[in-house]
């Protein structure tokens, strides 16, 4: 069975975000912002995922996402009620989410959907199963 990083080669370029789960994300943005001079670069509702979510751009292109949810059932919502505000992924950046999701497929492990979804402004993404990564949920993105 290959490895991860043996089968992902070439398509996994680094770090894109840190996925922060916060219960008020207006609160947050200003605790970032004031704490350590970041600003919001993108910022958007999930209905799908029911979420509300911001990016916070640092100068080496990683960025850090804060998560709020809109409502109870959310699994931001579920994330909070477990553990409290803090990290809730580690998300990589991609240039082929498909080689990528086939990539982990074929290191043995699982990924949460069978396809590729829409994430944040526009990006395709997938999870792979904290279960298989020491507990970590790992998202893939591939920016538009």
């Amino acid at each position: 069975m290959a490895t991860v990083s043996q089968a992902l080669g070439e398509t996994l370029l680094g770090i894109d975000h840190v996925g922060l789960a916060v219960p008020d994300l207006d609160a947050a943005i200003t605790r970032w912002s004031q704490t350590f001079g970041l600003e919001v670069s993108h910022r958007e509702i999930n209905e799908s995922q029911g979420i509300e979510e911001a990016m916070l751009d640092l100068a080496d292109g990683s960025r850090i996402q804060l998560l709020a949810p809109l409502n109870s059932d959310s699994t931001i919502a579920k994330f909070l009620d477990r553990n409290g505000e803090g990290i809730q992924q580690l998300a990589f950046r991609v240039t082929d989410i498909n080689a990528a999701m086939a990539a982990v497929l074929s290191a043995g492990m699982r990924l949460i959907y069978p396809e590729s979804r829409i994430g944040t402004a526009g990006s395709a993404i997938n999870f792979v199963h904290p279960k298989d990564t020491g507990g970590v949920l790992v998202e893939l993105v591939q920016l538009p």
